[in-house]
């Protein structure tokens, strides 16, 4: 597991802000700072709060806030709104199964972490 920090720029319906984004290859999730994210984009509820672990022992965290970004890397949008890639299936480790049109879940990487 590996953290690398990289200048983005933050795009959401309220401004723009370029920021240093840290890169967590442990993290399941992405994570902003709620005051930034206020002034970014409207927050929205979680409809029901995910607990995290996180990279402390025995310390958790839980969140039950949302918010969605454009993020910007050399010039590039990148996003995940709606089609999933292969680099999310492969951290998920989800199959695609075309016989049955079905997306399989491996349950073992499916519990939220910040380590």
């Amino acid at each position: 597991m590996g953290v690398i920090i990289n200048r983005i720029k933050l795009v959401g319906s309220k401004g723009t802000k370029k920021i240093d984004g840290l890169f967590d290859s442990g993290a399941s999730f992405s994570f902003i700072n709620y005051e930034l994210a206020k002034k970014l984009d409207i927050i929205l509820d979680l409809s029901e709060p995910i607990e995290f672990e996180t990279a402390e022992e025995g310390r958790k965290i839980t969140v039950s806030k949302r918010i969605l970004l454009d993020f910007y890397i050399e010039g590039i949008r990148l996003s995940d709104e709606v089609i999933i890639g292969a680099a999310t299936m492969q951290k998920w480790r989800l199959k695609l199964n075309f016989d049955q049109d079905r997306v399989i879940v491996d349950q073992r990487v499916t519990r939220p972490m910040l380590k």
